[in-house]
C-alpha cells in the first residue's frame, strides 16, 4: 500500500455539502434543542447495555436455564441439545447474527423514505417492551428469556443505527465532535445512575423483603421502562428530513425486500470511497480491542487476579462514571486538536492501559481500580469521536446505510478479539498474556487510522470537513 498524504492544513471551510435537504436550515436555538433531544436517546437506551446485558441477565438467565435442564444438564430448544451454561451466549450470538441481517434492511428503508424517526420509535419501543417483559422470566421459562433477549438486542441494534444517522442532520460539521461526545456522556451517566439503583435493590433485597429472583426481574423490567419513557424526548424533538431524491416507487420497493440489494449497491459504492473503507477497517480493529477489554476485563479480574465479585461490580461502576468525564474531556481535546489526532492519542492510552494490566498484582483491588480509571477516561471519548469522525465520511442521503455498515463492522466482527484472547490463554495458560495480546488491535488500528487523510476522505464523498478534524 502506498503512502497516503497527510491532510491539508486547516483552512476556512464552506458549509457542509453532506446535509440532507433542509438539514441545518433551523436557527441555532432550534438546532440545539433538537441536539438535546437526540442526547436523550443515549440516556434512554444505555441502561439496556449496562444493567441488562453486562450485569444481570447473563447470570440470571443461566440459572433459569439450569432449572429447566435435564439430569445431564442439557435443555432442548427445538429438539437441539444445549448445555444450560451455553444457552445465554448462544442467544446473544443469535441476536447479533440476526441484527446484522436486519440493520441494513431498516437502514435502506429509512434512507429511501426519509422516515428515520418512526422507525427509531418502532425499534425502541419493541426493544423496551421486550426488556420490560423480562419481569415474567421466572421458573423454567428459559425459552421466553431467549426470545426476549433476541428481540430486545436486535431492536436495540436497529435503533442505534437510526440514532447515529441523525447526527449529520442535526449538527454542523464543526459541532459534531461536541454533540457526539455529549451523547455518549449522557448514556454513561444514565447507565451508572440506573445501575447504582439496581445494585441497591439487588444487594438489599433481604432487608426489603424481596426474593433475590424478584429483585433481578425488577431490575431487568426497570431498564425496559426507563428505555421506553425517555425515548419520548427524542421522538418529540427530532425533526424528519425529506429523503434525497429516489425514484417514485423507491419507498415501496424498499419495503418489499429491496434492502439487501440496496446494501449491495452501497457496498459497491463504498469501493469508490477507499478512504472511507480504510477508516472502517481501522475502526473494526481498534473497536474490537475496546469491546474485548470491556467483555473480558471481569474474567481477567476474577480468574487472572483472584478478585471477588464486589470488586468487579465496583470497577464496572467506576468505568461508567469516569466514562462521562472522559467523553466530555476528549470532546474538548478534539475541538482543539481535531478528532483524528484525539482518537490516535486515545489509542496510545488504550495500549498503555492494557499493557499496564499485564503487570497488576494478584488480589489487590486498588490496582484493578486504577486500571478501571484508565479504561473509563478513554472509553466514552474514543467511541464518541469515532462516530463523529465517520459522519464526515458518509455521502448525503446514505446516512443510515453507512451507519449500518459502521455497526455491522462492530457487531459482525466482535468475535475476533475474544478469539485472540481465548487462543492466547489456551496456548499459554496465562490470563496476563491473554490480556496483553489485545494490544495488537490498538496498534494495528492506530497504524491504519494514521494513514487516513480524513479531509480528503470527506471531500471524496462530497463533504467539506470542519476547520479541525
Amino acid at each position: 500500500m502506498g503512502t497516503v498524504a497527510p491532510d491539508a492544513p486547516d483552512a476556512p471551510q464552506s458549509p457542509d455539502r453532506s446535509a440532507s435537504p433542509g438539514e441545518l436550515a433551523a436557527p441555532g436555538r432550534e438546532r440545539r434543542r433538537e441536539q438535546r433531544g437526540w442526547y436523550f436517546y443515549d440516556w434512554a437506551n444505555s441502561v439496556f447495555s449496562t444493567s441488562v446485558l453486562t450485569v444481570f441477565l447473563g447470570p440470571y438467565l443461566t440459572e433459569v436455564t439450569k432449572s429447566a435442564a435435564d439430569a445431564d444438564g442439557y435443555v432442548h430448544p427445538m429438539g437441539i441439545p444445549v448445555r444450560a451454561g451455553s444457552f445465554f451466549p448462544y442467544a446473544v450470538s443469535a441476536s447479533v447474527l440476526l441484527s446484522v441481517l436486519v440493520m441494513p434492511l431498516a437502514a435502506a428503508f429509512a434512507d429511501r423514505t426519509g422516515r428515520k424517526k418512526p422507525l427509531l420509535g418502532a425499534a425502541a419501543y419493541l426493544g423496551a417492551g421486550a426488556t420490560t417483559g423480562m419481569y415474567f422470566l421466572d421458573g423454567d421459562r428459559y425459552l421466553l428469556g431467549g426470545v426476549l433477549l433476541v428481540v430486545a438486542n436486535v431492536s436495540f441494534a436497529v435503533s442505534i443505527v437510526l440514532y447515529h444517522a441523525f447526527l449529520p442532520q442535526i449538527a454542523a460539521p464543526e459541532e459534531r465532535d461536541r454533540v457526539s461526545a455529549h451523547g455518549w456522556a449522557f448514556g454513561y451517566a444514565s447507565g451508572a445512575l440506573v445501575l447504582v439503583a439496581n445494585l441497591g435493590l439487588f444487594l438489599g433485597h433481604e432487608a426489603l423483603g424481596v426474593a433475590e429472583s424478584t429483585a433481578v426481574r425488577i431490575c431487568l423490567a426497570s431498564a425496559g421502562l426507563w428505555w421506553g419513557i425517555f425515548t419520548v424526548v427524542p421522538l418529540l424533538r427530532l425533526r424528519e428530513r425529506p429523503a434525497v431524491a429516489h425514484s417514485a416507487d423507491g419507498a415501496a420497493r424498499a419495503g418489499l425486500g429491496q434492502g439487501f440489494r440496496q446494501l449491495a449497491g452501497t457496498l459497491r459504492q463504498l469501493r469508490r470511497y477507499p478512504l472511507t473503507l480504510m477508516f472502517l477497517l481501522a475502526y473494526l480493529l481498534y473497536n474490537d480491542g475496546i469491546q474485548t477489554v470491556i467483555t473480558q476485563a471481569s474474567v481477567y479480574g476474577s480468574e487472572g487476579l483472584g478478585l471477588d465479585q464486589t470488586t468487579l461490580i465496583g470497577a464496572i461502576l467506576l468505568v461508567q462514571i469516569l466514562a462521562v468525564a472522559g467523553a466530555l474531556l476528549l470532546g474538548r481535546l478534539a475541538a482543539r486538536y481535531g478528532a483524528k489526532r484525539t482518537i490516535l492519542g486515545s489509542l496510545v492510552a488504550w495500549t498503555a492501559t492494557v499493557g499496564a494490566g499485564y503487570f497488576l498484582p494478584r488480589e489487590d483491588p486498588v490496582w484493578f481500580y486504577a486500571l478501571a480509571v484508565g479504561i473509563g477516561l478513554v472509553l466514552g471519548g474514543s467511541q464518541a469521536l469515532s462516530r463523529s469522525l465517520f459522519s464526515h465520511l458518509v455521502p448525503a442521503g446514505k446516512e443510515a446505510e453507512y451507519f449500518a455498515l459502521y455497526e455491522i463492522s462492530d457487531r459482525g466482527t466482535s468475535w475476533l478479539g475474544p478469539l485472540v484472547f481465548g487462543l492466547t490463554y489456551q496456548l499459554t495458560g496465562e490470563y496476563r498474556s491473554a490480556i496483553l495480546s489485545l494490544v495488537v488491535f490498538f496498534a494495528l488500528g492506530f497504524a491504519l487510522l494514521l494513514r487516513v487523510p480524513v479531509r480528503r476522505a470527506a471531500a471524496a464523498v462530497g463533504n467539506v470537513a470542519p476547520g479541525r478534524i
